[in-house]
């Protein structure tokens, strides 16, 4: 019979959870109990007050998509008004920009646009790391926009995930994840793609050498058995890939001026699913909570399981939707020591490396 009692001496044993463990934890476990539970399993890898982030910045180079995800407020099909794709020269601008403001980390996101074809991604990939070398590390594409610019260009995914590895690509991320179960797909994001061909990509990238992440979106009409899904395919995916993805992120759906709608949910919510993400997928070292979309309210993320976090620049998607970005970084890192953390600046983490890069104690 399940019970609290049991379910923590397993925990404390370093034990993973099933399912019905998990449920039972998220739908009777005071936000307390799920704190405490979350740190345990969170001290296996961090200290307890440390908190590692890095300084990042969103590019959106387009926002022609044909993917059709009825929470999205950024997109425009093709033919409509207000389209744009940015040159080569202005994604180098907008790359310089950040660099200027600290910005060690630059991320791409487009979505689905169909003019861009893998050769596009290789040539301006190629082209950022010949001007930037060592000195920034890019998320250069998402694991979504990666297989639609595969099929696109009629490349298998290891041949796809190859070329862009010669192109110099580091990282092809977890993005476009949101809800990793087929239902949830059927009903928001049917131009997009299966679970199963979603982790044959990431299996593929991860075989090429490149790194990536694991990434969920919650707060649209999912259900916790779906939620609960999304984690178990994505433990064992982790699993059977040695480790592969660095990090485990979670944010919240931002429901304005999309078709779906809603009402965001609570930061208490948030935070009871970090804590839940946290004990579940125990074979992720890195938790890392969402200041993008939960501004300084994620920092409490910190004491549900999460060990780092983004200060984030620039996100045209997030910021559509209704998320708001910081004008001054340090605002937030004020917020995260008036918690009793200790922020430490970070470099990047390296490509499939699940050990913590070295950091520097901010100044």
């Amino acid at each position: 019979m399940l019970n609290l009692q049991s379910i923590s001496t397993k925990i404390k044993a370093g034990k993973s959870l099933n399912r019905d463990e998990a449920r039972f934890l998220h739908e009777q476990a005071d936000l307390d109990t799920l704190q405490q539970l979350a740190t345990r399993v969170k001290q296996r890898h961090h200290p307890h007050e440390q908190a590692t982030y890095l300084v990042m910045a969103i590019i959106n180079y387009t926002n022609i998509c044909v993917a059709n995800c009825d929470f999205c407020a950024f997109f425009r099909f093709p033919h409509q008004q207000g389209t744009y794709l940015l040159t080569t020269a202005e994604v180098l601008q907008r790359v310089e920009h950040f660099r200027r403001l600290d910005a060690t980390l630059i991320a791409f996101n487009g979505g689905f646009n169909p003019q861009l074809h893998l050769d596009h991604y290789a040539r301006l990939f190629a082209k950022l790391h010949e001007t930037y070398g060592d000195e920034l590390t890019f998320f250069e594409m998402t694991v979504a926009e990666f297989m639609f610019a595969c099929k696109i260009s009629k490349l298998s995914y290891s041949t796809g995930a190859r070329l862009l590895c010669d192109a110099g690509t580091g990282w092809i991320t977890g993005g476009g994840a949101e809800v990793l179960t087929d239902s949830f797909r059927q009903r928001h994001s049917r131009g997009k793609y299966s679970v199963s061909d979603y982790y044959e990509a990431q299996a593929a990238i991860l075989d090429a050498g490149i790194g990536s992440t694991a990434t969920m979106v919650i707060g649209f009409d999912e259900t916790l058995e779906e939620r609960l899904e999304h984690l178990d395919q994505l433990r064992a995916f982790q699993h059977t890939h040695n480790n592969g993805l660095t990090s485990f992120l979670c944010w919240t759906y931002k429901p304005e001026h999309n078709r779906l709608g809603g009402t965001e949910i609570s930061t208490t919510d948030y935070w009871r699913w970090l804590a839940i993400s946290r004990i579940f997928l125990d074979n992720f070292t890195h938790i890392r909570t969402s200041v993008l979309t939960q501004n300084d309210a994620a920092l409490r993320g910190l004491d549900f399981g999460a060990n780092d976090f983004d200060v984030p620049l620039e996100d045209e998607v997030t910021r559509l939707a209704g998320a708001t970005i910081a004008a001054d970084y340090r605002t937030t890192l004020t917020a995260a020591r008036r918690l009793g953390h200790v922020p430490r600046l970070r470099l990047p983490w390296s490509r499939n490396d699940a050990v913590l890069a070295e950091h520097r104690i901010d100044r």
